[in-house]
């Protein structure tokens, strides 16, 4: 599966995340997938957010997808995690 249309979120601040969307946007994408689990879901939510209040009003969302992933650890064995893929269209 190509992924190089997708942001994936991890500790930065918002804004970086909205910045790599609008490059990915001007770079010719036209549908950019912001992708997170766990504890960043809800930064991946603000992302497109403020992508979409305060630069791009025009984008739309075309799809969430939820899921789970299966993780395993050596000290705590297995745990299951929070996954969240959101399409976005300019």
């Amino acid at each position: 599966m190509d992924r190089s249309n997708t942001v994936f979120i991890g500790r930065k601040p918002v804004l970086n995340y909205v910045l790599a969307c609008m490059t990915l946007f001007k770079s010719g994408h036209e549908i950019v997938v912001v992708s997170a689990r766990g504890r960043s879901i809800n930064r991946a939510v603000d992302t497109v957010e403020v992508l979409r209040s305060r630069f791009m009003p025009n984008i739309e969302v075309t799809d969430i997808q939820l899921g789970t992933e299966r993780l395993e650890s050596e000290d705590r064995g297995p745990s299951n995690v929070s996954t969240i893929d959101i399409y976005i269209k300019a």
